[in-house]
């Protein structure tokens, strides 16, 4: 990436309503049992998932009536402004700047449409420039927290001084729906939590930790396995094709590529850090990368504490690891596309 990136601060924010799993798993039965009749052989993954409590932007019972399209997406635009404002505030009072040092504002989120995009909704609030650079991204589902930070880094490196701000995030529970549930549907509901997280990144300063190196990899005719279905009820999950498995048998080759892209072999990596997708992913992830098993324990931790919150759950998993950061660490997500990415990362 040429010159190193310091990450002066990493913030994160959760939404108010606490969802305890088992209350998810008799909301669920309530709702689903009658309209999904393989349910109860379903039922399983909620206690398997390893999760004990998330967070939403709603209250469990928000979900027992159907809910359009624009009902879900104005939700989504008043949950994520109040998160966006949040974490940036937390991570802009940590790095000991205000809005208005903010050069450059990078916004990842997939789970809603907002045009004008969230930092604009934000901007007054606070206090950014009227001439800072706006650069919202959308698409990058739960690979967006590595990749949105590897760009975040490359704009500041690009412009050596200025101050970058990048918030991800994301809010999954809006996707749970009652009209012809899927397979995919009732994982989604296991799983899903939201949240965001926020850093603030300067070329050529220290921080907690320097970004060196990123890289990713897309696997060719892998489209259908992960994604977004747009209907008239809003945005349903898309898992075609189970992860564990392929990330058991893919993730080391690539893993491998994109670190020889760095002149990096597995052996120069003091530690990984993970987005924990479930407990399968996980399992996955030790095994195809060696780390060995019970390796990956802010990953576990996170999940069980927050639920998989897609793009910012890896930050989360970063902030839960940085008291303890030495030498060389990897953060590496799996999103669609279908692609892993990665962010090399430096500690003092």
């Amino acid at each position: 990436m040429g010159t190193p990136v310091g990450l002066l601060s990493l913030a994160t924010a959760s939404p108010p309503h606490e969802l305890l799993q088992s209350d998810v798993l008799a909301a669920a039965r309530a709702l689903f049992e009658t309209r999904f009749p393989q349910f109860e052989r379903m039922a399983p993954v909620f206690e398997t998932a390893g999760i004990r409590v998330r967070q939403a932007v709603t209250p469990i019972e928000w979900f027992f009536e159907p809910r359009g399209w624009a009902e879900r997406n104005e939700l989504y635009l008043s949950g994520a402004c109040a998160l966006y404002g949040a974490a940036a505030e937390r991570a802009l009072a940590a790095a000991g700047v205000r809005g208005r040092d903010v050069d450059t504002l990078v916004t990842v989120s997939s789970t809603g449409i907002a045009t004008p995009s969230l930092e604009a909704r934000c901007a007054t609030t606070l206090g950014f420039r009227s001439d800072a650079a706006r650069v919202p991204v959308f698409g990058l589902g739960c690979a967006g927290g590595v990749t949105g930070l590897s760009l975040a880094a490359r704009l500041a490196a690009a412009e050596p001084g200025s101050t970058v701000l990048f918030v991800c995030l994301e809010l999954c529970t809006l996707s749970f729906r009652l009209e012809q549930p899927s397979k995919a549907d009732i994982v989604a509901t296991a799983l899903f939590g939201d949240g965001a997280a926020a850093c603030v990144l300067r070329a050529g300063e220290g921080g907690f930790a320097q970004l060196v190196g990123a890289a990713e990899h897309t696997w060719p005719d892998t489209l259908e396995i992960m994604g977004w279905r747009v209907d008239p009820e809003g945005l349903g999950v898309i898992f075609a094709q189970s992860i564990p498995p392929f990330a058991a048998r893919h993730m080391r080759p690539a893993m491998e590529a994109m670190l020889g892209c760095q002149g990096l072999a597995l052996s120069d990596v003091d530690r990984f850090l993970c987005h924990p997708g479930g407990t399968k992913v996980i399992d996955a992830l030790e095994s195809a990368l060696d780390l060995g098993q019970g390796a990956l324990v802010h990953e576990r931790a996170v999940l069980a504490e927050h639920g998989n919150m897609s793009a910012p759950t890896v930050l989360y998993v970063l902030d839960r690891a940085r008291p303890d950061l030495t030498g060389r660490t990897v953060l590496t997500a799996l999103g669609p596309g279908f692609t892993a990415s990665t962010a090399t990362l430096l500690a003092p």
